[in-house]
């Protein structure tokens, strides 16, 4: 009987700290080696670093564009714009000039 009761109030007070134990565990494993692990911070970090380069592409290319708009839409467009695009768009220019097609810019 003594014995029993010295076994049993052994184990329930282990009861705790090893639940305890198991919750931490499970968090910490999660914690270092999940999805959103301190090892996944690196891979997220480099892909981080790689869209905020396109983005930074993308923005250049957008002032760029903003730009030429702005030099059509003003009081009458930017005559170089103009003839630019006449010449982009007809391959042609004024006589005696030879047009040579070239990537945009």
């Amino acid at each position: 009987m003594r014995i029993k009761r010295s076994v049993t109030r052994f184990f329930s007070l282990l009861v705790v700290p090893a639940i305890t134990l198991a919750v931490v565990s499970y968090f910490g494993t999660y914690a270092i080696w999940g999805n959103r692990g301190i090892l996944a911070l690196e891979d997220t970090q480099a892909k981080l670093g790689i869209q905020q380069e396109q983005l930074s592409q993308v923005q250049d290319n957008r002032q760029r564009l903003e730009h030429r708009i702005a030099l059509m839409e003003q009081n009458g467009a930017d005559p170089d714009l103009v003839e630019e695009l006449a010449r982009g768009q007809l391959m042609d220019g004024a006589p005696n000039q030879v047009a040579v097609p070239r990537a945009a810019h």
